[in-house]
């Protein structure tokens, strides 16, 4: 009987302490977040699991090019890059999207010949940025709601999981 009440006693012990290590983490330092929609492709896929650090932002800006989660004006989580910075100048014409009067070079993260529909000027405030989706035809982003305001900002992108393919070795594996 003595041997159970020890035995029980170290399992309530682990479990105090593994949630006293993992909520604080979880809730202030990373944060999941599963990829919805196509407008992140190629580089994200629908159901890929993506780690939100949420503790860096704290210390340095984001980059240009940073994916990153944050709230929209409905209220939704949404992933985008940042391709306009603080006080920049962004402009969309022609298919192309210049920052302070050049043009961008997206070749690191957009596919060869992908065009950025819209015709737009915005000048960016002290603590806006321009985010778009990778998925230029098929993304709803800052051409449509406009700058996003750093406070909405989640977190970036530390880590990307692919569930999407994994689904798919898994599947080969037991058929």
């Amino acid at each position: 009987m003595e041997n159970l009440k020890s035995f029980l006693w170290e399992i309530v012990k682990t479990v105090i302490l593994a949630v006293i290590i993992v909520l604080p983490i979880r809730f202030f330092l990373f944060q999941p977040f599963l990829v919805q929609g196509i407008s992140m492709e190629p580089n994200l896929q629908q159901n890929d699991y993506l780690i939100v650090d949420e503790i860096s932002k704290r210390f340095k800006d984001f980059q240009r090019g940073d994916l990153v989660i944050f709230k929209s004006f409905e209220g939704k989580k949404l992933v985008k890059r940042i391709v306009g910075l603080p006080g920049e100048k962004v402009e969309i014409s022609g298919g192309e999207v210049k920052i302070n009067g050049q043009v961008l070079d997206e070749s690191a993260y957009l596919a060869k010949g992908t065009v950025t529909k819209g015709e737009m000027s915005v000048t960016l405030g002290p603590d806006e940025y321009f985010v778009l989706g990778d998925n230029r035809a098929h993304s709803s982003d800052s051409r449509l709601f406009g700058p996003i305001k750093k406070k909405n900002i989640i977190g970036k992108v530390a880590l990307k999981i692919p569930f999407s393919k994994l689904k798919f070795y898994f599947k080969f594996l037991y058929e």
